[in-house]
């Protein structure tokens, strides 16, 4: 199968959680023998801080000007089976009139960022990356975001096909490696600084943090404002790329997994992070959201904090119970969370959309 992609980014892993996903599965694509073409918008803010230049197995096309690059696009879809459009696509509006007109390819919008756009909807602000008609003329509409998402899309959006393709990991990149000293702390975290995740950040690692002093504390990523509430036990590693995420997370006696606000609220939203961290062995402690135990047992194989107390509690447990979390938390990654897992279901998805009435592909 041909796919082209018309995306945000997956060049750039710098302050955005698309790339690292993308990667994981653009691979797994091509060990299966298929071939994706990715089509990014070349923007100085992704330019600057750029980790890949090479698609293997498919190709990269990283242009300056979609007027420019159209006459390309129009002939990667002649031979193309499937064409698809994501959330936060620099020029999704003109991909997305371009596709759905096309003769060729399946037309598919993939939402990796279903509860943001929801809530946009919802309080009236402008979604740049959905046109005036929604999503009602895609073939497909994949979401990131499962549970009541599915039925916001299609009442709110006018999607007619949608199936959840959840996050995932790629393991020959995230896997357990031996622990550096930069990155040694009790409790990690590792995420882009977004507003609507502060609250629980304040929770779940800030307000720990000042009751246990004598902890050494570690947050990585990028944006974070001048005036971010520090403390002399908080450490912090700037953006890091994906190379180094496994060392960061292999260091840390525990890591932390917040997620976005609208995501919370919706359920049904694992986090790459979410899958990158257990796969590197580390002993995960995550805020609640339904469905979360869909794909890891609380207490079992991950560790649920509604509270500071709980992240207190986690601090208590025996180096033994950690490493056995830890480890059960690993086993389910690979035994379901892996990209090579969504490579099969994206491409038996897009099969079933081809052939299969719609009242049966939404069954299943």
């Amino acid at each position: 199968m041909k796919i082209v992609i018309f995306g945000l980014t997956i060049s750039s892993s710098w302050g955005n959680g698309h790339a690292t996903l993308w990667r994981g599965l653009c691979s797994a694509l091509a060990r299966q023998g298929h071939s994706v073409t990715f089509f990014e918008r070349n923007t100085p803010y992704y330019a600057a801080n750029r980790d890949l230049f090479t698609l293997p197995g498919g190709e990269l096309v990283i242009y300056d000007d979609w007027a420019g690059e159209l006459p390309r696009a129009r002939r990667e879809l002649a031979d193309t089976d499937a064409a698809i459009v994501t959330s936060y696509c620099a020029d999704a509006v003109p991909a997305t009139e371009l596709i759905v007109s096309a003769a060729r390819p399946r037309s598919v919008f993939y939402d990796l960022d279903t509860p943001v756009t929801l809530s946009r909807l919802r309080h009236g602000e402008t979604i740049p990356y959905i046109g005036s008609r929604g999503l009602a003329d895609f073939d497909l509409v994949l979401s990131y975001t499962g549970g009541l998402a599915i039925d916001a899309l299609r009442q709110d959006l006018g999607a007619r096909h949608i199936v959840p393709l959840y996050g995932h990991v790629d393991p020959n990149v995230h896997r357990p490696v031996v622990a550096q000293p930069q990155y040694q702390a009790d409790l990690c975290y590792l995420g882009t600084y977004s507003a609507d995740r502060q609250d629980a950040l304040n929770t779940l690692f800030m307000a720990p943090a000042e009751a246990r002093p004598y902890l050494r504390f570690l947050i990585g990523g990028a944006q974070y404002p001048q005036d971010f509430p520090w403390s002399l036990n908080i450490y912090f590693v700037r953006h890091l790329p994906p190379s180094e995420h496994p060392a960061f997370f292999s260091s840390s006696r525990l890591s932390l997994n917040v997620t976005r606000r609208p995501m919370a609220e919706m359920g049904w939203c694992p986090s790459g992070r979410l899958f990158e961290a257990t796969a590197c062995g580390a002993a995960v402690i995550t805020d609640d959201w339904e469905g979360l135990d869909a794909f890891f047992t609380p207490g079992e194989e991950i560790l649920v904090a509604r509270s500071s107390e709980d992240v207190l509690a986690a601090f208590d447990l025996s180096d033994a119970e950690v490493r056995r979390i830890a480890d059960a938390g690993r086993a389910r990654t690979l035994s379901e969370h892996i990209s090579e897992h969504r490579a099969r279901e994206l491409v038996t998805t897009l099969e079933a959309a081809a052939t299969t009435p719609v009242r049966e592909l939404e069954r299943a």
